[in-house]
């Protein structure tokens, strides 16, 4: 299974996923790249910028399809 279908099985299972997430749990080091890949097939995928006071990142999330 590639990487763009890790990811795409991790959002519609579980509706989000994070940088460190797609880290920790499958080793993707460029899941902002994943995430085009996966926009550019179609997928409806939104992100929120989480803001904290040392750091930011990213929340993508699947949308209905």
């Amino acid at each position: 299974m590639n990487q763009n279908q890790k990811i795409l099985n991790h959002l519609k299972e579980h509706k989000k996923i994070t940088s460190y997430e797609a880290f920790e749990k499958y080793r993707i080091t460029r899941l902002s790249a994943r995430i085009h890949d996966l926009r550019e097939q179609g997928h409806n995928i939104t992100s929120d910028m989480i803001y904290g006071d040392e750091y930011r990142y990213a929340v993508y999330r699947l949308e209905e399809e």
